[in-house]
């Protein structure tokens, strides 16, 4: 059951669909899209202010200004797709489950993730500045 009604995260799914996103509903839709060859990054949504004041405008502003680019963008919502978030958060390694999150994985592999300390207290500026220089230095 989620935790939010769907009509309150619409507009927190539409920042991210508008741009690109794909977003997965299922566990078996987040294996078959991270186990895809090539450089995805994945987005854990969340209703959380530092998700709605950093991370989302951070990520666009990084795909958008800055032409950051993977072969798929794919998004998962903390507190609603329950199964798909936690299958997610599989791939992060062991990682403590925070939202929101943000991981570079190319051909399934986490090369790195950004937890809620990497977007709380950060200007979408820096979070895209950030981003950009991970996925420089990991897909290089």
């Amino acid at each position: 059951m989620p935790n939010y009604p769907e009509e309150m995260v619409a507009p927190m799914r539409e920042e991210l669909t508008q741009v690109g996103f794909r977003q997965l509903m299922t566990a078996p839709q987040v294996d078959e899209a991270l186990q895809r060859p090539g450089t995805t990054l994945l987005l854990v949504n969340s209703v959380c202010g530092c998700a709605a004041a950093g991370a989302r405008p951070g990520v666009v502003a990084a795909l958008r200004s800055l032409g950051l680019r993977f072969d798929q963008l794919v998004t998962v919502f903390a507190g609603m797709e329950k199964e798909a978030t936690a299958q997610a958060r599989d791939y992060f390694e062991g990682a403590m489950p925070t939202s929101p999150q943000a991981a570079i994985l190319k051909d399934g592999q986490l090369l790195h993730l950004m937890q809620r300390s990497d977007f709380l207290g950060h200007s979408p500026e820096e979070i895209a500045l950030t981003l950009s220089e991970a996925a420089n230095r990991t897909l290089a």
